[in-house]
């Protein structure tokens, strides 16, 4: 080559340029943003249902499949359908439904279909204010996304 320091001037400029180069880690985070927004909006219209008593509203947070399932105690409970059937047998009425509030959401992202939900649960109600933790599993599904596994436990009572 009739210029060596030429180059030099090449490596040295692709080492200093290359790590300031667009990537798509941007379109990346902006996309798990989304997702989480979303994720938080659809355990957002949960609570609302819940607070409206009405448990079919909160269910639709769910994947409306024989696979969802959900775990609490010692119980599991798989399928939509069985684990709507679960909370109208615990919470049939409004004085069993109390006041929801979800708090403390650390939501990641898994992948570009799934995600985890970690959380604070409480009832507030005439007699009582149980509460606990839930881990949940989302999936993006046709109708957005859903929960797919939901364990929940209940804090030991005072």
């Amino acid at each position: 080559m009739k210029y060596p320091w030429f180059r030099a001037v090449l490596f040295f400029s692709s080492v200093l340029f290359v790590p300031f180069a667009p990537s798509d880690s941007s379109a990346t985070e902006k996309e798990d943003s989304e997702a989480i927004a979303q994720i938080r909006a659809v355990l957002g219209a949960q609570q609302e249902a819940w607070n409206h008593g009405d448990i079919d509203g909160f269910m639709n947070g769910y994947a409306r499949a024989e696979t969802t399932v959900f775990v609490s105690g010692d119980e599991v409970t798989r399928g939509w359908q069985t684990v709507r059937d679960r909370y109208f047998k615990k919470y049939g009425d409004r004085a069993k439904m109390g006041t929801l509030a979800f708090s403390d959401l650390e939501i990641e992202q898994l992948g570009p279909d799934s995600a985890t939900a970690l959380g604070r649960w409480e009832l507030k109600r005439a007699n009582d204010n149980p509460h606990g933790r839930f881990t949940l599993i989302f999936r993006h599904t046709p109708d957005g996304w859903r929960i797919v596994h939901d364990h929940t436990s209940a804090a030991s009572p005072p």
